[in-house]
């Protein structure tokens, strides 16, 4: 079971003033994260969808565990949960650095 896919905020809107791990995150995570969200624009998925989705590929991952605040949230939460992904996607993430090659991906 895993918890915490969104980092706080910054893998949902990476923003200056967005939150990782619970305090502001810093420049550097704000730019990573952004780079993030550039690829999954490329493939037309929000980068929520792929900060929700990509623990679920490692195969002791059998379970996400969300905080949605209201039923709106856990709607959209759940269609990111269901929206396709695209292998390349995955296969970007990983030639531009921002993913190990050797991590298990969807």
């Amino acid at each position: 079971m895993i918890g915490g896919v969104f980092n706080s905020g910054v893998l949902v809107e990476p923003t200056p003033g967005a939150r990782f791990d619970y305090v502001p995150a810093s420049t550097e995570v704000v730019e990573r994260a952004r780079l993030l969200r550039q690829v999954c624009r490329r493939h037309g998925v929000p980068l929520a969808a792929a900060a929700l989705q990509f623990p679920l590929a490692h195969p002791r991952v059998c379970s996400v565990l969300l905080g949605p605040r209201s039923i709106a949230e856990l709607e959209t939460n759940l269609e990111l949960l269901e929206l396709d992904i695209p292998r390349q996607l995955w296969c970007d993430l990983i030639a531009e650095g921002l993913l190990r090659a050797e991590v298990p991906t969807p």
